[in-house]
């Protein structure tokens, strides 16, 4: 399947190091065309991101990964 992975790099639960060693290693492993892609965020802790828009903008990146993914333009 298509995967996105995401990260915060101020995550105090899931330290950033281990959703990039996991892409790491799928990609390494990987023998399929499907997308593997992983978002970091560079200002985020566990809860996601906090500004005001933010938020939102996570979202609509994950709908547009989605739409992406099902062959919607």
């Amino acid at each position: 399947p298509h995967l996105l992975v995401t990260g915060g790099l101020n995550d105090s639960q899931v330290l950033f190091h281990e959703p990039t060693k996991y892409v790491a290693k799928l990609r390494r492993l990987k023998t399929d065309d499907h997308l593997l892609l992983l978002k970091m965020n560079m200002d985020s802790g566990h809860g996601g991101a906090t500004g005001r828009y933010d938020g939102i903008r996570d979202t609509a990146f994950e709908y547009a990964f989605l739409l992406l993914t099902l062959g919607m333009k």
